[in-house]
């Protein structure tokens, strides 16, 4: 595993475990991703498996330290009130007194609400006065795109440091990236290997077959490569190793050019502009 420094200075697994969706044999999952070595764990507070993943956590013996945790505010959180409640929460499920990194789920967009800019605006204020606390270490975003970023920095005092975006071969956002990178705001990917379907694209199979890997880490060395933070997710032990556990290779440029262009077969279809949850 390597780290990437974020804009405030702190320091990021490359690779983390994401835990999206996983809401049975949780313990038992995160278990298997601790012993396979990670020590990045992505959680959120609407997955609903933070508590598991403190028991997971609290028995696998790991200092503190070592472990880098990452949970997101939900959206009827984004008050003063609500962050500071959802935190305490999150803190006592999670089994720890501070958050490595702490990121606004969703943002509130124009379809939902007519004043959603002075809502992204006041939570994020809210976001910076926990950081200063020093209970959580670095603050960001995940799913903001062009418009959200650039209205939330017109009044931010403390840029993001992450932007956890939908990302794989196939649907790269390279608009919102490319902003997000040039203000120093590191990319996250959720969902690199398209949430599984990636595995069954023919084209995809074809380049990683010429690579003697498999999809799965095609895409995450891809991810990897685009200079992006990648969240594989997984419930099978030998699955969870090998996300880890690879050869790092170079895609070359032709191949990382057809990935980058495959049709979308792992969008999830979720849209931050249109959403209305």
């Amino acid at each position: 595993m390597s780290n990437l420094i974020l804009n405030n200075g702190t320091e990021i697994p490359d690779i983390g475990f994401g835990t999206w969706q996983t809401t049975e044999n949780v313990q038992k999952t995160v278990k298997l991703a601790l012993e396979a070595g990670y020590r990045h764990i992505d959680t959120a507070a609407i997955y609903g498996n933070e508590a598991e993943i403190g028991e997971a956590l609290a028995d696998s013996k790991i200092p503190r330290k070592d472990l880098y945790l990452t949970t997101k505010i939900w959206n009827s959180n984004r008050s003063t009130l609500g962050i500071k409640t959802s935190v305490e929460q999150s803190l006592k499920k999670l089994q720890t007194n501070y958050l490595d990194l702490l990121l606004i789920h969703w943002p509130a967009n124009e379809k939902q609400f007519a004043n959603w800019k002075e809502i992204n605006a006041e939570t994020w204020k809210a976001m910076e006065e926990l950081y200063k606390t020093g209970v959580v270490k670095s603050i960001g975003v995940s799913n903001f795109m062009l418009p959200h970023i650039k209205a939330l920095l017109e009044s931010a005092e403390i840029i993001p440091a992450v932007n956890q975006i939908e990302f794989h071969p196939g649907y790269t956002q390279p608009k919102v990236v490319d902003y997000c990178k040039e203000k120093g705001i590191a990319i996250e990917a959720w969902s690199p290997i398209g949430s599984g379907r990636l595995l069954k694209d023919r084209d995809l199979k074809a380049i990683a077959d010429q690579y003697n890997v498999s999809p799965a880490i095609l895409c995450i060395q891809f991810c990897l490569q685009c200079g992006v933070v990648v969240l594989p997710k997984s419930e099978n032990k030998e699955n969870i190793n090998n996300n880890l556990h690879f050869n790092r290779f170079e895609i070359s440029e032709s191949d990382m050019e057809k990935l980058k262009t495959l049709k979308e077969t792992g969008f999830s279809g979720l849209n931050p502009e249109t959403v209305d949850f």
